[in-house]
């Protein structure tokens, strides 16, 4: 009977050891996740505004992992280079800061991208929005943005606007409004949001969707006139200046954003944590005033509130796209 009663609880001991190794074998790195430091790459070079927020994060975000967070710059194809880094990285330790058409259209314009956003990114968080500001040189004819949008009809293709490059939400964004506002200005593409600004500022190109911060300081020096941000209502990041809809251009809702993304192999118990935290991070007052300041209002969104911005704008921007037949080689 003895014998009996030991064989039985070996058994119990072993049948235990078993399951709670085969439960240890089914959930790898999630309750001793992170293991190592945790990569955040960024498609743009340091100083751009994807590369400041990420840096911003680094260090509350390190805090909360107990781990060191690592901010890697891989530079190129309009972030694309990076986030196709971040959709084949397979270590559970990297994730991605990534602007809108990272994350949306990047399959729509070029079709023989080696990464699909919609289907290798694992949404995070929408950490920050922005309308962007309709600007021109500061002697732009008419005295608000109806008489500026008349004259811009007037004018026809003999004027331009220039953007970072084809594909970008502000050549997007100004395709739309062409479509919207009945005017018909020709596409000045430029390395950069700032070449843009200098090209308006010397005359050389007639209006331009910018970013508020750098709108804001060129309007400011008087370099600049601000014709009215990209939204339905004015925005707390340029408050002064009127929104698109009260020009007559009714509708008319256009942001930029960044967000976090990780690839689809990164298990998801890592993802929520994640997803937690830079929520949390991003709507701690500290955070909400370094992002207000880099020209962003703060979201902080769970990752299937990012998962339904993705969808809305990809609809949104492929809209644009396959009305105007925008592709990119």
């Amino acid at each position: 009977m003895q014998r009996r009663t030991l064989t039985i609880a070996t058994l119990s001991i072993a049948a235990c050891a078993l399951s709670t190794e085969a439960w240890a074998q089914k959930t790898p790195q999630t309750a001793a996740w992170p293991s190592k430091s945790l990569r955040i790459i960024v498609g743009f070079p340091g100083g751009s505004s994807p590369d400041l927020t990420a840096r911003a994060f680094a260090e509350p975000l390190s805090k909360a992992l107990g781990q060191p967070v690592i901010v890697e710059n891989k530079v190129g194809a309009a972030g694309n280079i990076a986030a196709d880094a971040v959709a084949k990285a397979t270590d559970d330790h990297t994730i991605g800061l990534m602007i809108n058409g990272n994350m949306t259209i990047a399959k729509l314009l070029n079709p023989k991208l080696s990464y699909d956003p919609l289907k290798d990114l694992q949404p995070i968080s929408l950490l920050g929005v922005s309308p962007l500001v309709l600007t021109a040189p500061a002697n732009a004819p008419g005295n608000n943005a109806a008489e500026f949008l008349q004259a811009a009809r007037t004018a026809g293709d003999r004027w331009n606007y220039g953007t970072p490059g084809m594909g970008t939400v502000g050549h997007l964004g100004m395709e739309l409004l062409k479509s919207q506002a009945k005017i018909a200005p020709v596409h000045v593409p430029y390395p950069g949001y700032p070449q843009v600004a200098t090209a308006m500022i010397t005359g050389d190109l007639h209006l331009s969707l910018l970013p508020p911060a750098l709108a804001n300081a060129q309007i400011k020096a008087g370099k600049l006139k601000a014709i009215g941000v990209t939204a339905s209502v004015r925005s707390p990041l340029a408050p002064e200046i009127p929104s698109l809809s009260e020009a007559g251009v009714k509708n008319f809702n256009l942001e930029i954003w960044n967000a976090v993304a990780a690839p689809n192999s990164l298990p998801p118990a890592a993802a929520a944590k994640l997803a937690t935290l830079f929520s949390e991070i991003a709507r701690s007052p500290e955070m909400r005033q370094k992002l207000f300041q880099q020209g962003w209002t703060v979201v902080g969104t769970t990752a299937e509130g990012l998962r339904l911005r993705v969808k809305s704008d990809t609809a949104l921007l492929g809209g644009i796209i396959a009305s105007q037949g925008i592709k990119i080689d």
